[in-house]
């Protein structure tokens, strides 16, 4: 009876307790936390992100104090809202960011070196960017769009080789060599697993380099982008293609003259590896900035191998003729698009590295993290003005090649008239 009075006691204490803390009312702060929801805490860590970015300016200034309590502003006013819904889908994320604020505020307050500071910003400007893809949908648009991408890439540079081994084995059929097809269908075999190593080999000397992964994949992604500025003008003008195949048929020639099948596997390879090296730096650059929706690149892969396989059938057993200028005009657009994206992802991580500043255009709508590097839109000045820029080189180029310099052939091209001789001038 006296241990049944006692539990009965106890909870008529708590019961009381409880009732007059419902009386009294959560405090502000934390009925906000229990209500915050998944698109409000992603609000709230644009705050987060404005307060880090502020912590290193100040540490950069010297200005310790004003850091310090940016970083605890940062943490304790708005990253301890996210951290309910966070924890629910990813406690291990959770534990790992306020390890780096403690971290952070530690390394403040005990004045070590600046760079040791930034270095633990930059990477807490990772984890927040996993955050919001943590608590964001991946939605539809953006899927699709990285999946079209990813089907561009292949089957654009998979059409190119379809084109070359039409060509290689066409002219080895016109020559009467045919004993020289396995040769070449040889190196193709071995530039397609070049090809998959190379992938491989981007991604272990990413891992292994003592550089930031930023700045690699910001590297990565210029390269990317020169290439498919020039594969842009190239499909628009086709003059680099016709030299291309002249050039492979040279090497044909003299691989057939010589008679060597290590010489035709040569060529087979090198005919296609430098297509597939194209592909295996564009990948990279797409992964990169593909977090959270590689699945859907791994789809664009699968489809486009499809769509090929399609293509090939129609060309080397069926003897369809495509529409290449088609194909051509459109992919035209597409590539200058991808290329878009791209150098907005490159500036961005470029940003994130602390390489390149922020200038944030407060007015300017924000996308979700996924749409956003889907499409390389980030509102800054710097990956707004980049995007800008290298669309108007496209706009103006493609204005010079298809208004300007037909216009100009038609000038060179049209009969010039024919001086009429003037009549003899009388003599008195």
């Amino acid at each position: 009876m006296t241990g049944a009075r006692r539990w009965l006691g106890g909870l008529l204490v708590a019961i009381a307790a409880l009732v007059g803390l419902s009386l009294l009312g959560p405090s502000p702060a934390s009925a906000q936390t229990i209500s915050l929801s998944r698109s409000e805490a992603i609000a709230e860590l644009k705050k987060v992100r404005q307060s880090i970015d502020d912590t290193l300016t100040l540490v950069k200034a010297g200005q310790a104090d004003a850091a310090f309590k940016a970083a605890i502003a940062g943490y304790l006013s708005h990253f301890e809202q996210v951290e309910i819904p966070l924890r629910v889908v990813d406690n291990a994320l959770t534990v790992q960011a306020e390890g780096l604020f403690a971290e952070i505020r530690q390394d403040i307050r005990n004045g070590v070196p600046t760079d040791q500071t930034r270095d633990k910003i930059i990477e807490l400007r990772k984890v927040l960017d996993e955050t919001e893809r943590r608590l964001t949908s991946t939605g539809v648009g953006a899927p699709m769009l990285v999946m079209g991408q990813s089907f561009l890439i292949i089957f654009r540079e998979g059409f190119e080789v379809v084109l070359l081994l039409s060509v290689l084995l066409g002219y080895l059929e016109a020559a009467r060599s045919t004993h020289f097809i396995k040769p070449v269908l040889v190196g193709v075999g071995l530039a397609a697993l070049a090809t998959v190593a190379t992938v491989v080999a981007l991604q272990v000397l990413f891992s292994a380099l003592p550089v930031s992964t930023e700045v690699l994949e910001a590297f990565t992604a210029l390269v990317a982008v020169v290439m498919l500025f020039y594969v842009s003008f190239w499909l628009i003008a086709r003059l680099e293609h016709k030299r291309w195949m002249e050039f492979i048929k040279a090497r044909m020639w003299s691989a057939v003259s010589v008679g060597s099948a290590a010489s035709m596997v040569l060529l087979g390879f090198t005919a296609v590896y430098r297509e597939g090296f194209e592909t295996a730096l564009f990948y990279q650059a797409l992964l990169s900035f593909g977090s959270g929706l590689h699945l859907y690149i791994g789809l664009g892969i699968v489809a486009g191998l499809g769509a090929l396989a399609v293509v090939s059938y129609a060309m080397f057993h069926l003897g369809r003729k495509l529409p290449i200028k088609v194909f051509m005009n459109t992919a035209v657009v597409l590539v200058m698009a991808t290329s878009v994206a791209f150098l907005g992802n490159a500036i961005h991580a470029l940003q994130t590295a602390d390489v390149v500043g922020y200038t944030y255009l407060d007015n300017w709508p924000e996308l979700p993290i996924f749409p956003a590097q889907a499409t390389g839109y980030w509102p800054t000045v710097e990956t707004v003005g980049a995007q800008l820029g290298l669309t108007l080189v496209y706009v103006a180029g493609a204005l010079y090649m298809f208004v300007v310099r037909p216009r100009l052939q038609q000038r060179q091209s049209a009969p010039r008239p024919v001086a009429q001789p003037s009549s003899p001038v009388a003599v008195s």
